[in-house]
């Protein structure tokens, strides 16, 4: 959906929302679709880079990726001209130009009532809060960004705190994924900086009609994979990079299996690609693992399925953000083992509800989350159960709310 000039007189009493972010995002497409449901609301958004809705090499996966859902449709945009575009995201790729130009609009006062910004950490973003700034447009800020993301300087440590001084000048409100991004907000920008919760939310409805349809071909599925009815599955469904710690959890599926003979071991069924799956399938074969499965990058239509075969889900991941195949999984209805180090975890997994929380890198400790999930098909099946209940809370309705919110403060156009 291109942009328009003409302006309705119902246009006039919407609140016009320009929305900045460097790509097409996946995750992001539905949300933007929802967004532009509210009669009230006028989104508009300026990508800054197409490379997403081409087929282009992912990074993480290390193989060629072309998204099979769309990822444009429903919603109203404009790719920015373009200074600089590697194909990529990083501080200064991709850079555009243009922004404040349509920000300004060509009438006597700003085209746009508030602008969302999507991370701060890059050029594009800067100029474009800089340019609200000048217009006097008010800047709402999301991002990922957590406390344990990693350890810092000193140094580093005293600019970061500089930046966000003057940061905290320019923007006049931050939309909290979750509670650990919160805490973020809160420790750079003050207790009494505005926060509007916007939680980092998938599809929900898709997910779960997703899931549902997926039985239908799980026998298939099955015979593709050479899994034995019956068997309880152990997912693994993201990039194979070191963050990640797949190892670790073949490890402790190793652990899990080596030794006295179960009636019924489990299988490890491992979804994605990246630099680590050469070492991982040597490691695998070396140690005899003959229930471990590589399955190679899948597209997001075929994840459903797999969370149908899978009695538990498994993220292992160091310095996670927020890790938003959780909220699929769930969706699905699976119990979910997550480290202390997915953000995700405080807002979806309690430890012993909805699956298991264990000490990121703890190979021990994830063995014993494991045993405790697969204890009895009904233990993993009451899990799975209580995340459905709990995601059910964490949707694009929670994050209607949250735009509302901003937007009604900001803005003073509409009511929250």
């Amino acid at each position: 959906m291109k942009l328009h000039s003409s302006e309705t007189a119902d246009d006039t009493r919407k609140v016009k929302l320009a929305y900045l972010v460097s790509h097409p995002i996946q995750y992001q497409a539905p949300l933007l679709r929802r967004i532009s449901e509210e009669p009230d609301i006028d989104l508009t958004v300026f990508f800054g880079s197409s490379f997403s809705v081409r087929e282009y090499t992912d990074k993480g996966f290390g193989v060629g990726v072309k998204w099979d859902v769309s990822l444009l449709h429903g919603y109203r945009y404009e790719f920015l001209p373009t200074i600089r575009d590697g194909q990529r995201t990083g501080m200064t790729c991709p850079m555009n130009y243009g922004i404040l130009s349509r920000l300004r609009g060509n009438g006597r006062k700003p085209r746009f009532d508030a602008l969302w910004v999507h991370g701060y950490s890059t050029v594009n973003a800067m100029h474009a809060i800089l340019a609200a700034k000048s217009l006097g447009i008010p800047v709402l800020l999301r991002a990922e960004s957590w406390l344990k993301d990693r350890k810092r300087s000193g140094r580093k440590l005293a600019v970061k705190r500089l930046f966000f001084k003057g940061l905290g000048e320019l923007v006049d409100g931050a939309m909290p994924i979750g509670t650990l991004n919160a805490a973020y907000w809160r420790h750079y920008l003050g207790d009494d900086f505005p926060l509007f919760p916007f939680p980092y939310a998938v599809d929900n409805d898709y997910f779960q009609r997703r899931s549902r349809e997926a039985r239908d071909g799980r026998a298939k599925l099955l015979e593709e994979l050479k899994l034995e009815p019956g068997r309880p599955v152990i997912l693994f469904a993201s990039k194979l990079q070191s963050r990640k710690r797949c190892g670790d959890l073949l490890e402790a599926y190793r652990n899990l299996t080596v030794g006295p003979s179960h009636k019924a071991p489990p299988y490890l069924v491992i979804v994605g690609d990246g630099q680590e799956r050469a070492e991982l399938e040597s490691r695998a074969k070396a140690s005899g693992l003959d229930g471990v499965r590589f399955c190679g990058f899948r597209n997001q239509s075929e994840l459903p399925g797999f969370f149908d075969l899978a009695t538990v889900f498994v993220l292992p991941s160091r310095h996670e953000p927020w890790g938003l195949i959780v909220n699929e999984v769930m969706n699905a209805g699976r119990a979910v083992i997550v480290s202390d180090d997915v953000g995700c975890q405080p807002d979806l997994v309690t430890d012993g509800v909805e699956g298991c929380v264990f000490r990121a890198g703890d190979v021990t400790s994830l063995t014993d989350a494991l045993r405790r999930v697969l204890a009895t098909p009904e233990t993993a099946m009451r899990m799975g159960e209580r995340g459905l209940e709990r995601i059910r809370t964490w949707s694009f309705e929670e994050d209607i709310r949250g735009v509302r919110q901003a937007l009604a403060e900001v803005t003073r156009k509409i009511t929250a």
